[in-house]
């Protein structure tokens, strides 16, 4: 039967970006700089250092947010990369 949705079967694939749900958690560090604390689902705890201020922590947290989306969305977060050569 054409229309028949049984006798089509499917496959569907929901892809989420890996670092969906992840949390972020500014920390001062013992040199007095900055680090984000990132918790990403299922995965060990990172920490990204190197920030002067809590305002440019923030500012990362917010720039990584925002690629994780936007790769989320336009479906750019499971396409392989080339290598430099």
């Amino acid at each position: 039967m054409v229309g028949d949705r049984a006798a089509q079967p499917h496959i569907l694939f929901v892809r989420t970006h890996p670092h969906t749900g992840a949390t972020y958690r500014v920390i001062t560090l013992s040199d007095g700089g900055f680090g984000v604390e990132v918790l990403i689902p299922d995965t060990n705890r990172v920490t990204v250092s190197g920030f002067a201020t809590k305002a440019d922590a923030e500012a990362w947290i917010a720039k990584d947010q925002l690629r994780v989306e936007t790769e989320s969305q336009a479906g750019r977060w499971f396409t392989r990369q080339s290598r430099p050569r």
